[in-house]
């Protein structure tokens, strides 16, 4: 069947996410005559303001979100019956315009882990310094301030934080680090820094960073609302893409196929869902896979949508006092300078911020608008008493991995000031202030897998296993982070009390119970005493509760092919050519990180890897366009 041909550039982008942006952005800097497109199923971002107030990042994961896919994985008995739900981006720049905007970095030696030639940290430091601009203080030797995505503190800090560093330094009895992202220092407490300008208060995402701020170069094309089905091969070279138009961004267009030529290179940019189910529908992967959705194989490459990996996180709510700053207000879409309370979560109403708030935001670029809630956190490592307290299940990972590696956070413990919904079972609250303690691990060992299939109705779906929680290791350190993050907001100034709803469901007279405060209790007070029916009550609420920390990755693996590999050392898919994957899918292993900062990271590697095989001299010629 014969499809019309759009266009011909020299580049494709099959999706149009962090990575992608950062790719596309680079090439066309280094050389304005590559006809470069980017396909991206989602809608575009540019200047809109769910997308570039801080504040607003919640509001993309709303059940009527479009700007991020649902993706549901499959009921999981560790997981008591449960379909986790997995959102990822969905819009130019992926999730570099929906996430959190933490400012986080793996250890270097994560890198080195990997195990790739080209891909030491020695090798990406100079990389990771290229893409950012440290505005929060300078002449920090693993920071770089001239890049186009900006970190800073914010536009302006929340109580919440400071209470939360204050008790972690004396009763957790941790250090304080100002910097604990200079790629190797870990447990202690430290300032989260934020990807937000610290002059126009914008979120610093990859799409307007690199790719909108191109748009004198008409040679560099993002299509948006274009979904791609698959690539288009002659002789198992890559020469094209084919797409329709999305029926979600674009409900009422055709949806008939088109091809766009790629004279030079295709790249696959879908992240870890849509990397591998891409090249599963272009008949690449494992032939089991295929033969069930009726695709004929061109290359076996049984890697492809193994290895999927990510971190796993827990969110409890607190009640907080009345007169400490949180985003509840904004969240809620509250009028604060006319006391006018309105119903919470109203879409409607997620644009409208309080007025005197959004002011301040466009006059300077400071005030909550600029602000994610989130301002503080460890890097935990448990000591020995912690680790005793652990049991015995959690001790062999800890030898084996964690014990000699002292980079190498087990969990981060963090404070939002405000509620911070559980995906599973989100509260509809009355309006008031909170705080939620979060604590997620950074190196689980459960994997799971992402494939293609049919269902009963014919129609494609997804088949997703997260594998949260299948090793017994893994839930360890979620249920001691319940119980000392616990510990450290009780004692917090603001603390008025537990929300029972969002906590686990304790016995009848238990010690542990939830209930409403009238203020924190003495930093030397005891430690809640939890019998053996309120850590399973723990263990339970877990296993209902915990969820993606939306850092998915590892479907197209770089390793070698006979290691499940999906690509080599430059990105390039095993048994075809002129096709290459780059974004979060390839990483290896897991990095102790949110993961923004790897998908920049293999953006820039990938740049240059692609600028060597075409000739194009990569010197760093995009400081002007970029700054």
């Amino acid at each position: 069947m014969s499809h019309p041909i759009l266009s011909e550039f020299d580049i494709v982008f099959a999706g149009g996410g962090a990575t992608a942006c950062v790719v596309a952005g680079r090439l066309a800097a280094y050389d304005p005559s590559l006809r470069i497109l980017i396909l991206e199923a989602g809608q575009h971002t540019l200047n809109k303001p769910i997308h570039v107030q801080p504040y607003q990042y919640p509001f993309n994961q709303a059940p009527t979100s479009t700007t991020v896919t649902f993706n549901i994985g499959n009921p999981s008995p560790r997981l008591n019956g449960r379909a986790p739900i997995v959102p990822s981006g969905r819009c130019v720049g992926g999730g570099s315009c929906v996430n959190f905007m933490v400012y986080t970095r793996a250890p270097a030696s994560d890198y080195d882990d990997w195990g790739v030639d080209g891909w030491e940290s020695e090798n990406l430091i100079p990389l990771m310094k290229k893409l950012e601009t440290y505005e929060v203080q300078p002449g920090h030797p693993t920071h770089g301030y001239n890049g186009p995505i900006k970190v800073s503190s914010g536009g302006c800090e929340v109580g919440v934080s400071d209470e939360f560093i204050q008790v972690g330094t004396t009763y957790h009895k941790r250090h304080y680090a100002d910097d604990t992202n200079d790629l190797e220092t870990c447990n202690t407490y430290s300032p989260w820094r934020k990807y937000i300008d610290g002059t126009t208060g914008r979120r610093s995402d990859a799409a307007h960073h690199y790719v909108y701020n191109q748009a004198h170069n008409p040679n560099l094309q993002v299509w948006d609302g274009k979904r791609v089905k698959r690539i288009i091969f002659e002789d198992k070279r890559a020469v094209g893409v084919e797409f329709t138009s999305d029926p979600v961004s674009c409900p009422d267009a055709d949806q008939s196929s088109s091809i766009a030529r790629a004279l030079k290179l295709v790249v696959i940019s879908g992240g870890a869902f849509g990397s591998p189910t891409i090249l599963e529908r272009s008949g690449i992967g494992a032939e089991a896979v295929l033969k069930r959705c009726g695709i004929q194989q061109l290359v076996n490459l049984p890697g492809v949508g193994e290895n999927y990996q990510d971190h796993n996180v827990v969110f409890v709510p607190y009640l907080a006092a009345d007169e400490v700053v949180t985003m509840d207000a904004l969240w809620r879409g509250e009028s604060i300078v006319q006391g006018k309370h309105v119903l919470p979560m109203i879409p409607a109403i997620y644009n409208h911020p309080n007025v005197e708030s959004l002011a301040q935001w466009n006059s300077n670029g400071k005030s909550l608008i600029a602000q994610n809630g989130l301002d503080s956190k460890i890097k935990w490592r448990p000591d020995d008493e912690e680790l005793k307290a652990m049991g015995p299940v959690f001790q062999p990972r800890w030898k084996e991995f964690f014990q000699d590696r002292p980079d190498k956070a087990v969990a981060i413990f963090l404070a939002i000031a405000g509620y911070g919904a559980q995906l599973s079972r989100p509260l509809i609250l009355p309006p008031r202030n909170y705080m939620t303690a979060g604590y997620g691990t950074l190196y689980p060992v459960s994997v799971g897998s992402v494939h293609i299939n049919v269902t009963e109705n014919g129609k494609e779906g997804m088949d997703l296993t997260t594998g949260f929680l299948d090793d017994s290791s893994d839930i360890v350190p979620l249920d001691f982070g319940y119980k000392k993050t616990r510990e450290i907001f009780r004692r917090m100034a603001s603390y008025r009390g537990e929300i029972a709803a969002g906590h686990p469901d304790f016995p009848e007279g238990s010690a542990a119970a939830c209930r409403e405060a009238s203020g924190p209790v003495d930093i030397n007070a005891p430690d809640i005493v939890y019998t053996a029916e309120d850590d399973e009550a723990i263990s339970q609420f877990h296993r209902d509760v915990v969820q993606t920390a939306w850092h998915s990755l590892g479907t197209c693996a770089m390793k070698p092919e006979e290691d499940r590999g999906v690509v080599d050392a430059r990105l390039n898919v095993y048994g075809v050519s002129n096709l290459k994957v780059a974004d979060m899918s390839i990483s290896p292993l897991n990095v102790g990180t949110n993961t923004y900062s790897t998908a920049l990271l293999i953006g820039e590697r990938a740049a240059m890897i692609i600028a060597e095989d075409l000739g194009i001299d990569c010197v760093d010629v995009t400081r002007v366009q970029f700054r």
